[in-house]
């Protein structure tokens, strides 16, 4: 493969629903362009982009897979991407090292969720769109209807560049409208015979070119004048102006074919090298410093690495964008994160794991390599002459949470390296060793997500592993003031320990003053500020520490000993043992001696004096809560909402998306844990939900008092 400009390459996201044919749309398409002699089926576990053990098993994309074709001159990087929406964040990958997404659509469903959560995805990176109806031969497609449903569901006007002759099992023949010609496909692979429209469909052609004309018209102010000067554009004119309107993600393209058949492929390939934006096109990407860096393959070269995959007999191949510069083989580069050094000893461009040398590679282009020693998914490498470091992918949230440990836990270390690796080739795998919760914890997308995972580790690694539900981290607070003092006193023969403590404890507000006097039982306490300090709490909320002694009763030296006993008290409640949150402590009185008072003896009387008071000051028990995003066909709505109420979630608003509702809930984190399993099973696989955490919020008291028990018979189990 020639090196190619940056103006030459054209990096394309096919993206799409489960089940819209993305993986045999990149079969037809390595077919069509001669990368492969024979296309092979995602039933026959022998294509190009579904080469993992668990995606042949399984029979779906789990990962992304790179494919490089050259058709008309150029250079067309595809990414194949899962359509789950377990493993978007593959997806989210590709759409932000590409210039432009194709979202496949079945012809025989139209618009699915699949289609709306990829297209806002797109929308939300500014990137240009264009739709492709698969599936054509489908009896039950059709064609002309989805326009209007593109236009009703997403909100936007898109516009036919081709459409079938007739859909349904006869489907063999195209009406492209760019060129007006009728292209009829015959045996698999084989060229298109091209001929004049046929009659009974010139007017509906026209009739679209004519729209087409006006659209690209709109994109350039010397395109328009000619427009309404002379009435029509020419062919070279037509697709100048279309172009425009797609870089600036103003103009949407409707094409079709199927992808099965191989009809209608070489089409959409054309349009792609003729119409869609090359490299040097799209939206400017910043560094980490927030200046943005330009597509040019002059001065200093950055890569960027945006997916790492481990492959038998090789291990990891690191894929790469070159985000400005050149990049030659044999060169030498330090990596920007970590401070290492590395040599790119060798350049390939990719089709899945078959792999094609190339001496260079420039700014816009993607690429991979191997054998490099310290580079890491997310990484970015500096040839002399640039100082660049890339963060731009920002992966979704997590929505599916299971406590993961080995059968055996001598197993605990291999299990970890396993999944630490596994992160390398999914971001969106997050693991958290919980102090806390003294659980690991792995988060995903979904159930779905991390089952399939679990497959890897217990089939592939050969390392039998246990899911098991994940604890909630409750948070503790008090409700009101409480009083309380302790004296610490402890002789053993020679020095002894003496501390004695008083301090008040109340609920902690953002801007709520501190009260002059408080009154306990009929007795006053006034309280004189010597100092205060706020404690920000690594897991969430304040710490607010008032000294108000006065006459030197504690001296300032032991004043840190107290807030130490202090925040060992708040890393353990007393309701369930959970960190507690949000609390004002004053230290308004206590008692010393000469000789026997120390640093410990403050730190035991300081806790144990919150300790008393804490119990005495209305505690309560906080449940993190999320904020919900559902998007559902309108039919499920109603029980959709019943079931969110059935988890104690609150309604917030909802939307329409054309037949698609979206519904805002705040929801607690303890009723989400089997949520994606349950939205699956009420909308038969056709909703999506994301979920971001809102706040911590006073759980029922039903609710807490179960938790009580629970905390207390673990306890005593645990004696």
């Amino acid at each position: 493969m020639k090196t190619y400009s940056s103006e030459e390459i054209k990096n394309i996201a096919v993206v799409g629903g489960a089940g819209c044919g993305k993986t045999t749309l990149t079969e037809s398409i390595l077919l069509d362009c001669g990368i492969i002699k024979r296309r092979g089926s995602v039933g026959g576990k022998n294509t190009v982009s579904d080469t993992a053990a668990v995606e042949q098993e399984y029979g779906y994309s789990v990962y992304s897979t790179v494919c490089s074709v050259e058709r008309k001159a150029k250079k067309i990087n595809f990414f194949d991407c899962p359509g789950s929406d377990d493993f978007s964040g593959q997806a989210v990958t590709a759409i932000n090292v590409t210039d432009a997404s194709a979202i496949v659509m079945n012809g025989q469903y139209g618009v699915e969720v699949g289609t709306i959560n990829n297209f806002r995805l797109v929308q939300k990176y500014n990137k240009p769109v264009f739709f492709v109806v698969n599936n054509v031969d489908n009896e039950k497609c059709e064609y002309d209807n989805i326009a209007e449903q593109i236009h009703s569901t997403l909100g936007i006007k898109a516009y036919p560049i081709q459409f079938p002759a007739s859909s349904g099992d006869g489907f063999n023949s195209v009406i492209d409208v760019l060129s007006m010609k009728q292209y009829t496909f015959g045996a698999d692979g084989e060229e298109p015979k091209v001929s004049e429209i046929a009659s009974q469909f010139a007017d509906k052609a026209k009739s679209l070119r004519d729209a087409l004309m006006e659209a690209a018209a709109e994109n350039d102010e010397s395109l328009m004048d000619k427009f309404f000067d002379a009435g029509e554009l020419s062919d070279e004119e037509l697709i100048l102006g279309l172009h425009k309107g797609v870089v600036a993600n103003g103009f949407y393209p409707i094409l079709c074919l199927s992808a099965l058949k191989n009809v209608g492929v070489s089409c959409f390939l054309d349009f792609i090298a003729d119409i869609a934006p090359a490299s040097n096109e799209g939206a400017q990407v910043c560094n980490s410093a927030e200046a943005p860096v330009a597509i040019n393959p002059e001065g200093g070269t950055s890569l960027f690495f945006f997916k790492t995959t481990m492959e038998p007999h090789i291990g990891a191949v690191s894929y790469f964008k070159v985000m400005c510069g050149t990049v030659n083989e044999g060169e030498d580069y330090v990596n920007a994160d970590r401070g290492s050094k590395e040599r790119v000893a060798q350049l390939f461009v990719s089709n899945g794991q078959n792999r094609t040398q190339v001496p260079q590679l420039v700014a816009g282009d993607i690429g991979c390599t191997v054998k490099l020693k310290d580079v890491k998914t997310g990484n970015t490498l500096n040839s002399k002459g640039a100082d660049n470091k890339f963060n731009f992918i920002v992966f979704p949230n997590y929505k599916y949470s299971r406590a993961i440990k080995p059968v055996n836990e001598s197993d605990m270390e291999k299990m970890m390296s396993i999944v630490n690796r596994m992160r390398e080739e999914d971001p969106t795998l997050v693991i958290e060793q919980s102090k806390e919760l003294r659980q690991v914890i792995l988060r995903g997308q979904g159930e779905f997500h991390l089952r399939t995972f679990k497959w890897c580790i217990e089939n592939i690694d050969k390392l039998p592993i246990v899911f098991d539900e994940p604890k909630i981290p409750y948070r503790e607070t008090i409700t009101k003031a409480a009083r309380a003092d302790y004296r610490h006193k402890k002789q053993s023969g020679g020095a002894g320990q003496f501390g004695e403590v008083h301090l008040i404890v109340e609920p902690y507000e953002e801007g709520k003053p501190l009260p002059d006097v408080f009154k306990f039982n009929g007795q006053e306490f006034k309280v004189t500020v010597k100092g205060v300090d706020e404690y920000p709490l690594e897991w969430g909320g304040k710490l607010v520490f008032v000294n108000s002694i006065v006459g030197g009763s504690i001296d300032a030296r032991f004043m840190p000993a107290i807030l130490k006993g202090i925040n060992q008290r708040m890393e353990q409640g007393p309701l369930t043992g959970s960190y507690a949150r949000d609390v004002r402590v004053i230290v308004y009185d206590g008692k010393m001696h000469p000789v026997d008072s120390n640093e410990i003896s403050f730190l035991l009387a300081g806790r144990n004096a919150f300790s008393q008071a804490f119990k005495e000051a209305g505690p309560k028990i906080l449940e993190p809560v999320y904020d919900v995003e559902v998007l559902v066909p309108s039919d499920y709505m109603g029980d959709v909402m019943s079931d969110l109420q059935g988890r104690r979630g609150m309604i917030m608003g909802m939307d329409s998306e054309g037949k698609y509702q979206v519904l805002r809930a705040k929801v607690p984190l303890k009723e989400m844990s089997t949520y994606s399993t349950s939205l699956s099973s009420i909308t038969g696989g056709s909703g999506s939900f994301t979920m971001s955490f809102s706040s911590y919020e006073l759980v029922p008291t039903d609710v807490q008092n179960e938790l009580i028990k629970e905390f207390e018979a673990n306890q005593k189990e645990e004696e």
